[in-house]
């Protein structure tokens, strides 16, 4: 008979979530006893745990010894991007329909923005990005807003991972100026993208909070329609579609 958590919930699978979570927040690899710390859970328990999942694929462990999220993950994200994109489109109609332009969701994934939802602007020229494309995250105003979620120094690492190519003359390419950028990106709570990643294009993006990865919303159009008077009526409506998904997605 399985334990039943306080919730109603089975404790074990429970705690096999917890550990996955734990997991991905740590950047894909954690030791035993750092999991052991941080879920506060017995090292016989979570072992016993740990040796279920990596015999089913969704974990593994390194040569190290430590342990890393398995590739039994991979095919569930991608669904769950897919559907996340559809649960999402009402969302980001609103906002079409609110702004004109084009709206965006995308995730960081493997180091890389990738577009898991779109709806277009009704415009004969308009952005249109396909969802499961996936660029690089320095030259966007969407990845900006991701990689504003991480910390400076993971940002940092990724850079060196991912390099900065110039996609234009805009493009910001020097790693202390991209941190500094996302300093700005904090504070004022959304990012613009000014022609970073396609000249002519403008990009104005913020975070959706809640999410176990970072995640975004944006709206993106020609620059001569993209200009300050419509980033400045964006901010806000953006705003409230990431609290918007927040609350009907990633409830607490």
């Amino acid at each position: 008979m399985p334990e039943l958590a306080r919730s109603g919930g089975v404790q074990s699978v429970g705690r096999v979530l917890d550990l996955l979570e734990l997991v991905a927040e740590a950047g894909g690899e954690i030791g035993l006893s750092e999991l052991a710390e941080r879920s506060g859970l017995p090292l016989a328990s979570i072992h016993r745990l740990l040796r279920t999942m990596v015999d089913r694929g969704y974990m593994r462990q390194l040569p190290n010894r430590r342990y890393a999220l398995g590739a039994r993950l991979i095919p569930l994200g991608q669904v769950a991007g897919i559907m996340l994109g559809s649960w999402a489109r009402p969302v980001l109609t609103t906002l079409v329909d609110a702004l004109g332009e084009s709206a965006n969701l995308a995730v960081l994934d493997d180091d890389a923005v990738m577009y898991i939802g779109q709806v277009p602007s009704r415009h004969s020229m308009r952005m249109f990005t396909e969802v499961g494309r996936r660029v690089h995250p320095h030259c966007t105003g969407m990845g900006k807003a991701l990689l504003s979620q991480l910390p400076s120094e993971a940002v940092r690492q990724l850079l060196v991972r991912t390099g900065m190519p110039a996609q234009t003359p805009r493009t910001i390419t020097d790693p202390e100026d991209f941190v500094a950028e996302l300093a700005q990106v904090r504070r004022e709570g959304h990012a613009v993208d000014e022609g970073e990643q396609e000249v002519g294009v403008r990009c104005v993006a913020v975070p959706v909070r809640g999410a176990l990865t970072p995640l975004g919303i944006s709206v993106s159009g020609p620059a001569p329609r993209m200009t300050e008077e419509l980033v400045a009526r964006a901010v806000p409506l953006l705003h409230e579609a990431a609290d918007r998904l927040s609350s009907e997605i990633f409830p607490p």
